[in-house]
């Protein structure tokens, strides 16, 4: 499984690379493949490209602010999270969410 995700806060300095890094690790316990754009005062880091969104199976949205380049997302699922709890609880997060996947992808096949 690929997981593409935006994490961002008001900052960006403190929980935007704390829970992009979180979630990374999450998806390597895990064994799914999980990159992680951040986004704040100093723009975009660890940019997406077009072929990693484009081979995810879904997009988490990690902020509860506006985050730019929401259009190359369109094709795919997005589910929003919140960013303090991927912050303190990303494996937990991280498996609710592949089982929510997982079971919205079975219903509609």
């Amino acid at each position: 499984m690929n997981i593409v995700g935006i994490t961002s806060c008001p900052s960006g300095f403190a929980h935007t690379p704390m829970a992009a890094k979180a979630l990374e690790k999450a998806g390597k316990e895990l064994g799914v493949k999980v990159r992680i754009e951040q986004q704040g005062i100093m723009g975009r880091v660890n940019e997406l490209t077009e072929e990693e969104i484009n081979a995810a199976d879904f997009m988490l949205l990690v902020s509860n602010q506006k985050v730019e380049g929401m259009e190359r997302f369109k094709h795919i699922p997005i589910i929003h999270v919140d960013i303090n709890q991927c912050v303190t609880a990303a494996d937990k997060v991280l498996s609710k969410c592949i089982k929510a996947f997982e079971i919205k992808k079975a219903t509609n096949a």
